[in-house]
């Protein structure tokens, strides 16, 4: 599966980035800003990919499974348990797409059209990680 391996080549991305971020002043911000700056570059990478394949979403146009990781990833604690659990949450997330994930894949097109979907699938998934920390340190 073209997303599942596209978002195996993200993990080492964001190891890399957020060791980089770490020893900065205000990491999460500049974080952030990196997850930003990566989904508007998004966009314009996917469409043109899009554009150039002349196939939308082709299987083989994996930016958006990138960021849709790196999304997942904000504000998340350090070590590998947290990197697998991001993995496999926002893997299950973009391949059920419950809504609202689905119906946005299926009526947004163009290079935002691509992105969106995993975007979504980015916060719901690290919502999710996010709520279920809480949980164990409440409970």
């Amino acid at each position: 599966a073209p997303g599942t391996v596209g978002t195996l080549a993200a993990v080492p991305l964001f190891l890399l980035v957020d060791a980089a971020l770490a020893s900065t002043a205000f990491p999460l911000l500049w974080y952030t800003l990196f997850v930003l700056a990566t989904a508007v570059a998004g966009v314009w990478i996917c469409e043109h990919a899009s554009r150039q394949l002349q196939v939308h979403d082709h299987p083989g146009i994996v930016w958006d499974e990138f960021v849709g990781y790196w999304i997942t990833m904000w504000a998340m604690p350090a070590g590998w348990m947290w990197v697998v659990i991001g993995f496999v949450v926002f893997r299950v997330y973009d391949i059920a797409k419950p809504w609202p994930i689905g119906a946005l894949d299926r009526k947004v097109a163009g290079g935002f059209g691509i992105m969106i979907d995993d975007i979504v699938a980015g916060i719901m998934a690290c919502i999710t990680v996010h709520i279920a920390l809480w949980l164990m340190a409440a409970g």
